[in-house]
């Protein structure tokens, strides 16, 4: 498979744009990128000097789990019996006949990060997926990340129930309950492979122990700067590989989360003060933090905001001062970076998988839709 005739924004760690090239793939993976004309252009396609793209990633979603149009029932992504349930697999709740997929793959988004809701401390595991096929298993990139929740939304869904965690001490406190348990159940386990009892199965501790070997990333859902801080102080006191989700204040503390050297996932942008923790909400909150040195992705955080208007909120963090380069970067190779799947997608070179959008306009431009989508070496759309 081929596009040729394209103007070509790389991604790669150079940043290359080549005014005029092409991409060949094979089983679904870049196998070369080159500058002119290839020399076989037979049952290729032809971009008439369009703008080709990585495949967009949206790294906040709910993707799948609350299904258009079908209500309660269909709403999977908050398991509100216990507020630390970090053995739930995410996998398992994510329905990809949701038609969310197919406007996602509408909108250039080829990949997805999914998460558990925020009513829990510990939520659950964190899938990448692709947009594109119809069993999950198939369309699994790889498990990312945990879920951890601070603030307004687990401590009002326990509260409401007169059930702990009521306060932001004890939601904190719940989390530390839980990391420390894990840690207390891996030195048991190497006890016992020096000889010692092997320790009764605990499945919370089981979904625990990549997170503290950081194998998977900590993706903290915090908008007010003081859980922001308690995301990282956590985080700092157990070794964890953070990720900060909405980090709505963040432009409030940026020379700090600067200095951290900590992501930040921004997002919803095309929503309002809907509750206390947004009242510093700013459309330049990615542009704010991206000049102070913070790698910023910017995210949907679907179905808040529908994920095919990824674009255009990325439109409009550009509209409040995010420079083009950096708001491609936070749907492309940062968003790839930051998700810990860059060496699977997020730019185009040889070796990654074939996600690719082809736009004639500017991609972040209301008007502009995409006038061919590659998700997984799959041509979506043609000209």
């Amino acid at each position: 498979m081929l596009i040729y005739n394209a103007r070509i924004y790389t991604q790669d760690k150079q940043r290359r744009l080549i005014e005029n090239g092409y991409v060949r793939w094979e089983g679904g993976i870049i196998t070369e990128v080159g500058e002119g004309f290839p020399a076989n252009t037979d049952g290729g396609t032809d971009a008439h000097g369009a703008a080709l793209y990585p495949g967009f990633i949206d790294i906040h979603t709910h993707l799948g789990l609350t299904t258009n149009g079908v209500g309660v029932e269909g709403e999977d992504f908050n398991e509100e019996s216990q507020p630390v349930s970090p053995q739930l697999h995410i996998l398992d709740a994510i329905n990809p006949f949701d038609i969310s997929f197919k406007k996602a793959l509408g909108a250039g988004i080829t990949s997805v990060l999914i998460s558990p809701g925020s009513m829990n401390p510990v939520a659950g595991d964190i899938c990448a997926v692709s947009t594109y096929g119809r069993r999950i298993d198939s369309m699994l990139i790889g498990r990312v990340g945990m879920k951890f929740a601070l603030g307004e939304n687990p401590k009002m869904t326990y509260m409401n129930r007169d059930e702990s965690p009521c306060t932001r001490m004890s939601i904190a406190a719940m989390i530390r309950e839980a990391l420390a348990k894990a840690q207390r159940y891996i030195a048991d386990k190497q006890q016992a492979e020096d000889g010692g009892d092997e320790p009764e199965l605990d499945m919370q501790s089981e979904a625990l122990i990549p997170l503290l070997e950081r194998k998977l990333k900590a993706h903290f859902h915090c908008h007010r700067a003081d859980d922001i801080f308690t995301a990282l102080r956590i985080s700092k006191e157990f070794g964890l590989d953070p990720v900060l989700i909405h980090c709505t204040d963040g432009h409030l503390i940026a020379e700090e989360l600067a200095e951290e050297n900590v992501p930040a996932v921004v997002g919803p942008i095309m929503c309002d003060a809907c509750k206390p923790e947004l009242a510093n909400i700013t459309p330049a909150n990615a542009a704010l933090l991206s000049k102070a040195g913070v790698r910023v992705a910017i995210c949907t955080d679907h179905s808040e905001i529908p994920i095919e208007y990824l674009p255009i909120s990325v439109g409009v963090c550009m509209k409040h001062g995010l420079p083009f380069e950096k708001a491609l970067d936070a749907v492309t190779v940062t968003a790839a970076e930051t998700a810990g799947i860059a060496d699977i997608t997020g730019s185009i070179e040889t070796g990654k998988r074939a996600d690719l959008v082809l736009f004639e306009g500017f991609p972040f431009e209301v008007m502009s839709s995409p006038v061919l989508t590659v998700c997984g070496g799959v041509v979506i759309s043609e000209p």
